[in-house]
């Protein structure tokens, strides 16, 4: 198969994940109430685990092995300081999407770099494509949730608003296929500039969402989730 097609293949597989996601989210009144309410709980600290495995297995790793301490500092702050002007704007703008706009932020940069990834021949690139998928199910469960409660949006607009969305993969990952696969600094900036994002995405909007008074299950889906990304980081390096 031609490389260019396993990145298209990777990246939609990955963006799928949000229309299914909020698909599940569609789902109502799960019985008995308190099953219902750690369930979402749950998944919303699953990704918060996927995401952490990302950074921590993925990220993190592949971008400090082509940059200097410095550079990598400087890189992974700026990604966090940048999803946090993000959400300083978003609030400003009282707009009913941060969640949607968060998931956006981290899928294109991640997509980029899985693209010049595969062309690179990179160990990480399939673990990368796991972890996008894992991640933006919960993702987009979240998001459908906000846009639900916040909007007039009906539930078949808000699934072809993410099915539409699933597609900017596919364009970020062809790109970062064809114009980043000679440049590795550059693949390793915004593999950082992601990290540092994602991080503060997980402590700003995850984790206080998952957590849930007087029930203690949602945090082990925070394990669930991380622990995927570790048997998926041991099975990749094998």
């Amino acid at each position: 198969m031609h490389p260019l097609l396993i990145v298209v293949m990777f990246t939609l597989s990955a963006g799928i994940a949000m229309p299914l996601g909020a698909a599940l989210a569609s789902v109502e009144h799960i019985r008995p109430y308190w099953l219902e309410s750690e369930f979402r709980h749950s998944v919303v600290a699953f990704g918060g685990g996927a995401l952490l495995a990302a950074v921590a297995l993925v990220l993190v790793p592949q971008a400090i092995a082509q940059l200097s301490p410095w550079s990598a500092a400087l890189c992974f702050c700026a990604g966090g300081m940048a999803f946090m002007g993000l959400d300083i704007l978003l609030y400003r703008m009282k707009t009913s999407a941060s969640q949607l706009a968060a998931m956006l932020a981290d899928f294109i940069p991640e997509s980029l770099a899985l693209g010049a990834a595969f062309a690179l021949g990179g160990d990480g690139a399939l673990l990368l494509a796991g972890l996008m998928m894992l991640q933006n199910l919960p993702e987009g469960f979240n998001a459908y949730r906000e846009l639900r409660k916040a909007t007039a949006y009906s539930r078949a607009k808000i699934l072809i608003l993410f099915t539409a969305m699933a597609l900017l993969g596919p364009l970020a990952g062809v790109s970062g296929y064809l114009w980043l696969s000679n440049s590795p600094l550059w693949v390793a900036l915004i593999m950082q500039f992601a990290a540092g994002g994602i991080l503060y995405s997980v402590f700003q909007d995850i984790a206080p969402q998952a957590k849930l008074n007087k029930h203690w299950a949602p945090s082990l889906g925070a394990l669930l989730g991380f622990v995927l990304g570790i048997v998926g980081h041991m099975l990749t390096v094998v």
